[in-house]
């Protein structure tokens, strides 16, 4: 059987859309034919989740989570695009698990495009020096860089965070997941998490 590689996954992500855990069970599903791989998607349902998120998103619900301890709580906006699939079991059900990933997990931003280029520009700059004192060579620094801002990015931002539920797949993913199935884009909004004895 042929290894499926990163660059194999990246491009039938590429092609459908689909999450990157669903895009590289998929090539070991087909041996690593990326029609059929494309083909399995399809069926799926998964490879429609990127078409859709071009489409507006204006309607949806505010989900809470409360921790049992009441010493965390979160408010999360999640949007869909029609009243009806918000009024739906499983959107209230993805927005109740965000809400306790949002409490568990802490995301300071929602995407990576949120993130200040101030404070992107600052965290690059630390790790490359950090880099430089571990005393790597030139030629690496910006692929070491580079791998140190994906955990940089797990740790801050919602959507690239490991799921709680399921840490094999990302917070986008379990979105990209529900797009698929209720057939219209899914958008988080705004997150607020509140802590006593956070400021």
């Amino acid at each position: 059987m042929p290894e499926v590689t990163v660059k194999m996954i990246s491009e039938l992500r590429e092609r459908t859309g689909a999450g990157m855990m669903d895009c590289k069970k998929a090539l070991v599903e087909v041996s690593g034919e990326m029609e059929k791989a494309i083909d399995f998607l399809r069926k799926k349902g998964l490879a429609t989740a990127a078409k859709k998120a071009a489409r507006a998103a204006e309607e949806g619900i505010v989900a809470s989570y409360i921790h049992h301890n009441s010493k965390v709580g979160v408010l999360i906006e999640l949007k869909c695009e029609t009243d009806f699939v918000a009024r739906t079991d499983q959107f209230r059900t993805l927005a109740s698990e965000i809400a306790m990933h949002v409490a568990w997990a802490n995301p300071v931003y929602v995407s990576k495009e949120d993130v200040p280029q101030a404070e992107l520009d600052r965290e690059m700059a630390v790790e490359k020096e950090r880099a430089k004192s571990e005393g790597k060579p030139e030629a690496i620094l910006e692929r070491i860089v580079q791998g140190r801002l994906a955990k940089f990015y797990e740790r801050v931002c919602l959507l690239e965070q490991p799921f709680i539920r399921d840490d094999s797949k990302k917070v986008r993913d379990v979105i990209a997941e529900s797009v698929a199935k209720v057939g219209e884009n899914i958008v988080v909004g705004k997150l607020v998490r509140m802590a006593i004895g956070e400021h």
